[in-house]
C-alpha cells in the first residue's frame, strides 16, 4: 500500500489514502468490470452560501467547465468525448460533485481533466456573463416543471428563510446580482484540498489513482493542513421548522401537492426504522397511499412518499398530482393513512415487505462503479465512517413494529407543512383540509 494509505475496518475493501495539503483519495477495486467513475467531491453545497453568494455555489458547477489554464471549454468536452467518456457535475444542499466514468484505461485521462477543472479554473468575467443565461434558462425550466416547483416551495416552507429553504440553483435577482469576484471568492474559499475528497471504483489500483492525482494537483498540495471533519450534526444553526400552506397559482391542468414536515438528521438511528416506514406507506406500487389513492380511486396518477437527510435534520412527506377538483379527497386519504400508521403501525406483511424494499434497493443501487463511487465520496465528506453495506441491512433487517411505530409517532405525528402548485386562487379551502 502507498504511505499513509489505510483500509477502514469493514469497509468493504475501500483503500484511503490523505495527501499534503488534507486531500483524501478514496478507492473501491472492482475487477470485474471494464471501467472506472471517478470524482471530485467539494464539501460545499448551497446550504453553505450566505445572501451576498446566494447560488454562488452551483453556478461555479456551470463555469468549472468553461475553461484553465491548459484547456479551453471546448478542449475540455472534446477530451472525454473522443475516448467515449461521460462527464457531469451536481450541487447538492450540502456537497457538490464532478464525476466522469471511462473505460479503465481512459481512468489516467478522466483524473487529469476533472483535476484540471478543479484546481485551475479560470473563472473570467466574459464567462460568468455568458452563462448567467444559462443559469436563468435553468431557474425557468424548473419553474415550468410543476412537480419540481411543488418540492421547491415544500423545502421553503418548511425551512422558511435559511439556506436550507432556498433553491440550490438561487433565483433571478441573486443570479443577476451576483459579481464574477463574488464567485471567484467562493471558489478559491471553498475548494482547497482539505475541502476536496477524490474518489473512484473500478478496475483500477489505489497507489496508481494516488499517484496520477498527486501529480494532477501539482502545486495545490501544498502545506500540513489536516482533511475537514465531515459534516455532521451541529455545525450549522437549527433550521426552523415551518407549518401551515404555500400555494403557487400555476395555470397547469393537475394540481400538485407536498404534505410533510420535518424528518431525521442523517446520522439519526432511527434512519432505518423512518425508511421501513416509508417504503411501507409510500414507497412503491403494493404501499398502502398507491393502493389507496391510485387503485382502489383512481385519484392521482403518480402519488408516493420520500424522506431526505440532511447533517442536523431533514424532511418527510407525501407527493401526490390529481386533477385539481381531487385534491381535497387526495389530502384526506394522506391524512387517515397517516393517522392508521401512526396508531396502529404496520402489518407483519408490511413490515417484512417495507424491509425487502429497502434491502433491494441499497444493494441494486450499488452494482455498478458510478454508485459505488458516490458512496465513497459521499460518506468521506458527511459520514463519520464508511458503513459497512452488510452492516446497513442488518441494520434495516433488525427493524422491528415498535421502532416503526415510535418513529411514526415522533416524525409523521408532527404538524404539517403543505405546499400546492395548481389553478387555484386563493389557499383557504387548503388550510382547512390541513387542519382537517
Amino acid at each position: 500500500m502507498t504511505a499513509g494509505t489505510s483500509r477502514s475496518p469493514g469497509s468493504d475493501g475501500a483503500l484511503r489514502s490523505v495527501l499534503p495539503g488534507g486531500l483524501r483519495v478514496v478507492t473501491e477495486s472492482l475487477p470485474a468490470v471494464r471501467s472506472a467513475a471517478f470524482g471530485i467531491w467539494a464539501g460545499v453545497g448551497s446550504r453553505d452560501e450566505d445572501p451576498q453568494h446566494a447560488g454562488a455555489t452551483h453556478y461555479l458547477e456551470h463555469l468549472l467547465f468553461k475553461g484553465t489554464r491548459r484547456r479551453t471549454a471546448l478542449g475540455i468536452s472534446a477530451a472525454m468525448d473522443a475516448v467515449g467518456g461521460e462527464l457531469n457535475a451536481f450541487t447538492a444542499k450540502e456537497y457538490t460533485c464532478y464525476y466522469a466514468r471511462v473505460l479503465d484505461a481512459d481512468l489516467p485521462l478522466a483524473i487529469d481533466v476533472l483535476s484540471d477543472m478543479v484546481t485551475s479554473s479560470l473563472i473570467e468575467p466574459k464567462e460568468v456573463d455568458a452563462e448567467r443565461g444559462v443559469i436563468l434558462e435553468e431557474i425557468a425550466m424548473n419553474e415550468d416543471d410543476p412537480s419540481d416547483l411543488v418540492h421547491e416551495a415544500f423545502s421553503a416552507l418548511l425551512f422558511g428563510d435559511t439556506p436550507l429553504g432556498r433553491p440550490i440553483l438561487g433565483t433571478v435577482d441573486s443570479i443577476n446580482s451576483i459579481a464574477a469576484n463574488r464567485i471567484a471568492e467562493h471558489y478559491r474559499a471553498r475548494y482547497t484540498p482539505a475541502n476536496l475528497v477524490v474518489a473512484a471504483a473500478g478496475n483500477l489500483e489505489h497507489d496508481q489513482v494516488v499517484e496520477l492525482t498527486s501529480a494532477a494537483f501539482g502545486p495545490a498540495l501544498a502545506g500540513d493542513a489536516a482533511p475537514l471533519p465531515p459534516r455532521l450534526g451541529g455545525t450549522h444553526p437549527g433550521a426552523a421548522t415551518g407549518t401551515g400552506v404555500r400555494l403557487l397559482s400555476r395555470p397547469v391542468e393537475q394540481a400538485n401537492l407536498v404534505l410533510g414536515c420535518a424528518g431525521l438528521a442523517r446520522t439519526d438511528d432511527r434512519r432505518f426504522a423512518l425508511g421501513v416506514l416509508n417504503a411501507a406507506l409510500g414507497g412503491g406500487m403494493s404501499s398502502r397511499l398507491f393502493q389507496e389513492i391510485r387503485e382502489k380511486r383512481g385519484l392521482a396518477y403518480s402519488v408516493y412518499s420520500f424522506s431526505s437527510q440532511h447533517a442536523d435534520c431533514g424532511q418527510w412527506g407525501i407527493y401526490a398530482g390529481c386533477l385539481p377538483a381531487k385534491t381535497e379527497d387526495v389530502l384526506a386519504i394522506c391524512r387517515d393513512e397517516i393517522a392508521k400508521v401512526i396508531e396502529h403501525g404496520l402489518t407483519d406483511e408490511e413490515l417484512d415487505r417495507g424491509k425487502g424494499q429497502v434491502r433491494g434497493s441499497i444493494v441494486l443501487g450499488l452494482e455498478d462503479p458510478s454508485s459505488r463511487m458516490s458512496r465513497l465520496g459521499k460518506s468521506e465528506l458527511v459520514y463519520p465512517f464508511l458503513e459497512p453495506v452488510d452492516e446497513i441491512l442488518a441494520a434495516v433487517q433488525a427493524v422491528t413494529h415498535d421502532q416503526v411505530r415510535e418513529v411514526a409517532a415522533a416524525v409523521l405525528g408532527q404538524p404539517k407543512a403543505l405546499a400546492v402548485v395548481g389553478p387555484f386562487d386563493d389557499d383557504e379551502a387548503f388550510a382547512v383540509a390541513l387542519a382537517g
